[in-house]
């Protein structure tokens, strides 16, 4: 059974539920159309996460991929007030560096990079410096490792696992998670079957079991139980 989710209690109800959930989330304030007050008509369409900027600079804040490559605009900075408020979760995948930086700078809640990697193992400009990865742990946050290879430096669950134990090493298992971008317009090496290939890879590492299951999932559910709104 699949059935869109993002009410707090669905981390209880999936114990006893064979069912598959997820929340609603943007990539690109562009949705906003400009007007950070847009944030309460999409926290009311049920959306619960959403990042400044995509594959282009927009109103609210700067791309890794953009022209300018500027941080957030007084727009952005008001979205970003709006969306803590209501429990939403930025998302600050895609954004260029000057633009995560305010977002750190200004954050009260757990930030998210749902899909990235890290320039400890690859490093180039759309990755996360290990100043970067210690400033959304502190939030509270969580970083997403992808699996396409200008994220990981390669095309294979290996890659895979050494950008998540570099992470690991700087920041600590509790504050790292999948980031797959299996819906993106990337080439990643598998699809959801295949993930037990990075579990495989990530023993290889040397990380503990305890370790592997909070960054297989347990670190999202424990995310979303603890910061969804009621």
């Amino acid at each position: 059974m699949s059935r869109l989710s993002w009410m707090h209690n669905f981390i209880e109800r999936r114990k006893c539920e064979p069912i598959v959930g997820g929340w609603l989330g943007i990539e690109g304030a562009q949705a906003l159309e400009g007007d950070p007050a847009n944030v309460d008509e999409l926290f009311a369409a049920g959306f619960r996460m959403m990042s400044p900027s995509h594959f282009f600079d927009t109103e609210m804040g700067g791309s890794a991929h953009g022209i300018e490559k500027y941080g957030l605009t007084e727009k952005g900075r008001e979205m970003v007030r709006r969306m803590e408020a209501k429990r939403m979760f930025v998302d600050v995948a895609h954004a260029s560096q000057q633009t995560i930086d305010d977002v750190l700078s200004m954050a009260t809640r757990p930030v998210v990079v749902s899909h990235t990697g890290v320039k400890g193992t690859c490093d180039n400009n759309r990755n996360l410096s290990d100043d970067q990865l210690r400033r959304v742990a502190a939030t509270g946050g969580i970083v997403g490792i992808g699996f396409w290879d200008t994220a990981v430096c390669g095309s294979d669950a290996a890659a895979i696992a050494r950008a998540i134990k570099y992470a690991v090493s700087v920041i600590g298992a509790a504050h790292v998670a999948l980031g797959s971008d299996f819906d993106g317009s990337v080439k990643v090496p598998f699809d959801t079957s295949g993930d037990v290939l990075i579990t495989e890879a990530l023993i290889a590492e040397g990380i503990s079991d305890d370790d592997i299951a909070l960054i297989m999932g347990g670190n999202v559910l424990k995310l979303l139980s603890e910061n969804l709104p009621e």
